[in-house]
């Protein structure tokens, strides 16, 4: 395949849509292709640099005039220099808001002094379910997207929900979303194993940024049940507006010294190593990265059966679904997986199916669509 200078604008930020564009960009320089990531941070997993990966910073300043800086302004003016100067072949925005937006500007720009880099707009979740169904933000984000040349979404459910809520004329891939099987893996931790459960408890995980669509005190309502039945231990990753409630009420349910909340972590996947179950309750998952990860790392899953986890999990097989909300039967389905007789059959199916979404299946999958999307922009520039 012929080799691609890519641009890839994305949240530099431990969210799912900065870490899928991160990996993404480094996966397709170790096959060849230079990107140029554009943000104003260096990516949270931007951890090695090669010969084909680059770093362009988008400064803004704040003016007294303005009463929150200009970024979107800022980021287009900022795509325009990369693509001119580092001769882009195409833009990549990950999260329509307001890269979509920004990107539609610097095309513009790029247009009338005579160049054509085409865009593709990658939808994540959010972007689409939250903020974008906002009427300040609606026009604009159905606008950008139909003027994107390219558009991709992480599941078949945000494609339909993007459909429903917007009037979108433009095409929309599904493209999943990935693992690095070299990264998140299983790994010899049985000393972090047992300080945690000295004496052999179930350890069960939760990641997420702590926001109400998480649902975390359901995590922690249905570990009290769990509790209640077998050991265990239940380790909290990441921070956000809810975690303050969560650790009220593992206090006022008296589980505190069971329930430990480590904040925000890099190596996420060490602790994963060690779980024996990972819960994910959330009202809304666009695709479930953090459920990815975990059966990378041979931990089942208990999950909503919200948005696009049934794309992912295997009723039975990979883990459990439940309603939204249904503490009880995550708790008995929770209770079943972590059944000495039944956890290795759970644990071995989750790693098989995270297999299926390596990052060396989907790569070809993108660097097909750019392939499709840089012919048909050679056509137009060409009519």
């Amino acid at each position: 395949m012929k080799t691609i200078n890519i641009g890839i604008v994305c949240y530099p930020t431990f969210g799912g849509s900065g870490v899928v564009a991160t990996e993404l960009g480094k996966g397709l320089a170790q096959k060849g292709h230079k990107v140029h990531f554009i943000t104003y941070n260096q990516p949270s997993r931007l951890d090695f640099l090669n010969e084909n990966l680059f770093y362009h910073e988008v400064e803004f300043n704040s003016y007294p005039l303005f009463e929150y800086p200009p970024y979107e302004l800022a980021l287009a003016s900022k795509m325009v220099s990369v693509v001119k100067n580092e001769k882009l072949d195409l833009l990549h925005v990950h999260y329509a808001i307001p890269h979509a937006s920004a990107a539609y500007m610097a095309k513009q720009i790029l247009k009338s002094q005579g160049i054509y880099v085409p865009v593709v707009t990658t939808l994540h979740g959010t972007d689409i379910t939250l903020v974008g169904r906002d009427p300040s933000y609606e026009p604009v984000v159905t606008f950008s997207i139909n003027q994107s040349d390219g558009v991709t979404s992480v599941s078949r459910d945000l494609k339909k929900e993007t459909y429903e809520f917007f009037d979108i004329q433009n095409h929309i891939e599904v493209i999943p979303n990935f693992i690095d099987l070299e990264k998140f893996k299983k790994q010899k931790k049985d000393h972090f194993k047992r300080a945690i459960c000295p004496n052999g408890e179930s350890l069960i995980v939760h990641t997420s940024n702590f926001r109400k669509v998480k649902r975390v005190l359901d995590v922690v309502n249905t570990f009290y049940n769990i509790h209640k039945e077998i050991p265990a231990k239940l380790l909290m990753i990441g921070d956000g507006p809810e975690r303050n409630a969560a650790e009220q009420l593992a206090r006022d349910l008296n589980i505190g010294h069971d329930v430990r909340f480590l904040g925000k972590l890099e190596a996420v996947e060490e602790v994963l190593s060690v779980a024996d179950l990972f819960l994910m309750p959330s009202e809304k998952e666009s695709f479930g990265l953090a459920a990815l990860e975990a059966m990378a790392c041979e931990v089942p899953v208990v999950s909503s059966d919200a948005g696009g986890l049934p794309e992912l999990q295997v009723q039975g097989v990979t883990g459990f679904m439940s309603t939204v909300g249904d503490i009880e039967d995550m708790t008995r389905k929770s209770l079943f997986i972590l059944d000495k007789n039944n956890l290795p059959q759970f644990k071995a199916s989750a790693l098989k199916r995270a297999q299926e979404f390596d990052i060396t299946n989907i790569l070809p999958l993108y660097e097909n669509y750019y392939q499709q999307i840089l012919e048909k922009a050679s056509v137009k520039e060409t009519v």
